[in-house]
């Protein structure tokens, strides 16, 4: 076993449950023979470029433990897309702390990151075991059945298309038309989750808007129509990055990210005011924004365990003297379900993104077929007992000033 320092960090959008991937690689680390301490690079890439580390070995064990029941980047994260010269300062870096293992917990473009890490090392003959741990609501990462995040924002969607649904029904005023816009660029997943709330034909949702598929503007129209004439009100979950046949997106907030990424913003508004304006039907439009991705009150207990072994997986395979993958997830559902780890390379899920099979989509182009509920169902099983304080959950709050390396 190659004796040296670990550190972990954390990059992209949090979820509900991305702490407990860090809580896994730290406690993990703490509990075996490990040959070295475990550092916690503060704001990802970013902060280690910055030499901003602490040692979580100083931290109290009990609030790292907590990270399990908190939501958010509990070691706080980053977009930052790193440069040529950032990686031959990352290899000093890694260096200057003795830095052997290297665990980063994030999405396609955090496995990028990873995997520019990996060949800097190389390039630099510098031994190092660079592993990738998944996260991302947008279940998007491609060669594993899904990503930890997915399950508990899912589970959130979709108790909020079930619980505004009924209220939509209830109540006879002029707001007939709810749309709801779910996270999601390029992929629906999230979107699709929203259908997982439908118990009875005349629950909600009654269409759901894929960015796999081109949206038509009047077919939406003639949908929305005929749903609201038979039943005097529609639902619709409609993600963020629907775009026409021509690929141009509904509603695009005009700037881009750090990694190019198309910033949006609008979907659901811009539904809303077509319906009024070509229906004459008054609508609503709710946006979750960054409410599904932290709503750890209603986290999928699956989920959360899922999150943690991915995190404990990734030590195990970095001590045994695995690099260059990301910790995937391989499951099976009949007779029941089962998850197990397996490893994907860095170089193969690196900006790729996985979207929702097409034939999951029924050829209307409104909503999902039976084998996504059958594939989604399980990920959002489970409550978590969360700590309570005062009526609300008792978070955890990693302190940066305790074991900062100077």
């Amino acid at each position: 076993m190659l004796k040296g320092n670990a550190i972990i960090a954390q990059s992209g959008g949090p979820t509900a449950v991305i702490n407990n991937s860090v809580c896994g690689v730290v406690e993990r680390w703490l509990s075996v023979d490990a040959p070295g301490k475990i550092y916690a690079g503060l704001h990802g890439i970013k902060g280690i470029l910055d030499e901003n580390i602490i040692d979580m070995s100083k931290q109290d064990k009990a609030i790292i433990h907590g990270l399990r029941y908190t939501p958010g980047a509990g070691i706080f994260s980053c977009r930052y897309k790193v440069t040529d010269s950032d990686q031959e300062k990352l290899v000093e870096i890694c260096k200057k702390y003795d830095i052997r293992y290297f665990f980063y917990n994030g999405g396609n473009d955090s496995m990028d990151t990873a995997h520019k890490m990996m060949l800097a090392a190389e390039a630099a003959g510098y031994e190092m075991y660079v592993i990738g741990v998944p996260k991302t609501v947008d279940n998007d990462l491609p060669f594993t059945d899904h990503c930890p995040g997915f399950g508990s924002a899912a589970k959130y969607l979709a108790a909020t298309v079930m619980e505004t649904g009924i209220d939509l029904q209830s109540v006879s005023t002029k707001n007939k038309v709810t749309i709801l816009e779910a996270m999601g660029r390029n992929a629906g997943w999230l979107t699709a989750a929203g259908a997982l709330a439908k118990r009875r034909p005349e629950d909600a949702p009654h269409l759901v808007y894929l960015p796999e598929v081109p949206f038509y503007i009047d077919k939406f129209l003639a949908d929305v129509e005929k749903l609201y004439n038979e039943l005097g009100y529609a639902y619709v979950v409609a993600s963020e990055g629907i775009v026409d046949d021509k690929g141009n997106y509904i509603a695009a907030g005009g700037t881009i990210d750090a990694f190019g990424h198309a910033q949006l913003s609008g979907a659901g508004e811009a539904l809303k005011n077509i319906v009024e304006r070509e229906l004459g039907i008054k609508a609503r439009c709710n946006t979750l924004g960054t409410a599904q991705r932290s709503a750890m009150h209603f986290a999928s207990l699956t989920d959360v365990n899922e999150a943690y072994m991915s995190g404990t997986k990734a030590v195990d395979l970095a001590l045994a003297g695995v690099s260059g993958v990301m910790v995937s997830l391989e499951c099976k559902r009949e007779p029941e379900y089962v998850c197990r780890t397996g490893t994907v390379p860095l170089g193969k899920v690196a900006n790729i993104e996985k979207k929702v099979p097409l034939d999951w989509i029924v050829k209307e182009g409104n909503n999902v077929t039976k084998d996504f509920i059958k594939y989604a169902r399980p990920l959002i099983m489970g409550e978590v007992n969360l700590p309570i304080k005062d009526g609300l959950p008792d978070y955890v709050h990693i302190d940066p000033k305790i074991g900062k390396i100077k």
